[in-house]
């Protein structure tokens, strides 16, 4: 009798635990945090770059109503403005900070908006350095990829972002504290057929600030790599992945991916995972097991990259059973 009320009860909680997997937007860890804690994200001092739009203005309206001081960064300083008029909070709109700044215009320049942004709060540096800007081509196979496009997304995506991080980095240790809060992408963890300069991109990312997290954790320096599958906006745009909105792919609201990653920014929590199904699936299966994992994504690189050159459903478990293309 005991042993069938053991098996009984573990029936129960795994069956209760793979409803909560499939159903989930986000890792299970990330997920067990449940609400920000204000404490770390009130009255410090937030630069949030590719503000202007998506993800980046959401998370600029949330943390706004946190009470955080902010520094707003995007190439379009009208959007940026059209921004900071729709913040509300303790320091907003009043106290916002608005400073353009385009990633890929030379060290020369991000150092003055390094220099600027630590000058804007009397007594206080940055505490948080969101970075989201990003750039995403239209999806193409790794050998179609022009020169042009390679450039582009290294240039903002890797290049620029470690150089304003470089730069920004000594004022934080000078300060013994500081925070890095990485978006970055599910296309950093696992293969992404259609995007492989994006992904290459975003893989880069995440070595570098794991790394440096690694050196200077011991010297108050924190990062968080938030790692987003498909995302849409309202208006259509993004920072992590592709916003267009395909009636067919469900995709987690942009509100809610600002949510997780603040959620996760305020835990101090070192990767986040934030996604629904089957991306989740798979993305664990890279991670714990890899050899599957990558046979996973090897039988639908092929259909995912058609799927995208006829604007269909690129995350559906149907690319694991169509036909194959005649030789």
């Amino acid at each position: 009798m005991l042993t069938l009320f053991i098996s009984l009860f573990l029936t129960i909680v795994l069956s209760a635990l793979t409803f909560k997997f499939v159903i989930s937007d986000g890792d299970f860890t990330l997920l067990s945090k449940r609400h920000v804690k204000r404490e770390e994200i009130e009255d410090k001092v937030v630069w949030i770059t590719g503000a202007s739009r998506g993800i980046g203005e959401i998370l600029a309206k949330r943390l706004a109503s946190l009470g955080a001081k902010l520094i707003l960064s995007a190439r379009n300083e009208t959007e940026l403005e059209r921004v900071r008029k729709q913040l509300t909070g303790k320091h907003a709109p009043e106290q916002v900070k608005i400073l353009p700044l385009d990633l890929t215009s030379g060290e020369d320049a991000l150092k003055d908006a390094v220099d600027k942004a630590e000058s804007f709060f009397p007594g206080v540096g940055v505490d948080y350095m969101f970075h989201n800007a990003a750039c995403e081509r239209p999806k193409t196979t790794a050998l179609d990829v022009t020169e042009e496009s390679l450039k582009a997304t290294f240039n903002v995506n890797v290049f620029g972002t470690i150089s304003l991080t470089r730069l920004l980095t000594p004022f934080m240790l000078r300060r013994g504290r500081g925070h890095f809060v990485v978006m970055s992408s599910a296309a950093g963890k696992t293969p992404a057929p259609g995007q492989a300069v994006y992904s290459a991109s975003k893989y880069a990312l995440n070595g570098y600030f794991h790394t440096l997290r690694s050196e200077l954790c011991q010297k108050g320096i924190k990062v968080t790599v938030v790692c987003p599958g498909p995302v849409v906006t309202s208006n259509g745009s993004g920072a992590t992945t592709s916003t267009t909105k395909v009636s067919s792919e469900k995709r987690v609201p942009a509100e809610r991916c600002a949510e997780l990653t603040i959620i996760a920014a305020s835990h101090g929590l070192k990767e986040v995972w934030i996604s629904y199904q089957p991306v989740l699936a798979v993305m664990y299966l890279i991670q714990y097991m890899p050899t599957v994992g990558y046979w996973l994504m090897d039988k639908v690189g092929g259909r995912r990259v058609e799927a995208a050159a006829q604007k269909g459903n690129t995350y559906s478990m149907s690319l694991l059973f169509g036909k194959k293309k005649a030789p």
